[in-house]
């Protein structure tokens, strides 16, 4: 029978279980949080994102449900921790750089000029209310995603992308 998930070949026939444990084994010190995020869908895409770099952990702070569909049963293949308050977040990250990606805030710095630590947690914010003021104000650094266009951010799925990937450029790829 035919393997249809979407999986890289080397993880086709595997059970859900076998593929979280395989991954487990090579995953990135990078972690994702997010914040304020109200649609379900951005939640989705980041949780699918966060799984194409295999970071070590997604952290949803607040609201706990969210669309899966837009995860592509991806959530299955990385841990997800839900915390209902910020104070609970910050205790579960001690020794890392917390790294807030968020727009048109006093000193925000741009994302290419990042080096990132080895232990970076990257938050994201909802697109109308964003990261909230009490989280930026524990972030060690805000950077923005340069814009060359006219509009002056990208879609909070696409932002986690980006700011993902560039993490992964510096940390992971030899």
């Amino acid at each position: 029978m035919e393997d249809t998930r979407n999986l890289l070949d080397e993880y086709k026939g595997m059970s859900n279980e076998q593929v979280f444990g395989a991954l487990s084994k090579k995953r990135n010190a990078l972690e994702v949080a997010i914040e304020n995020v109200e649609h379900d869908f951005n939640i989705g895409t980041i949780v699918r994102n966060a799984n194409a770099f295999n970071v070590n952990k997604v952290h949803i702070i607040g609201k706990k449900k969210y669309n899966r569909r837009g995860a592509m049963c991806t959530d299955k293949y990385l841990e997800i921790v839900h915390w209902v308050s910020i104070d609970e977040f910050l205790a579960s990250q001690k020794g890392r750089e917390l790294v807030a990606i968020e727009n048109n805030v006093p000193g925000v710095k741009p994302l290419g000029s990042k080096e990132f630590k080895k232990q970076t947690t990257l938050i994201f914010g909802g697109e109308g209310e964003g990261i909230s003021q009490e989280l930026l104000d524990e972030a060690n650094d805000v950077r923005e995603i340069e814009s060359f266009g006219s509009t002056r951010s990208v879609n909070v799925g696409v932002a986690s992308g980006i700011a993902m990937y560039e993490w992964v450029r510096q940390w992971a790829i030899k």
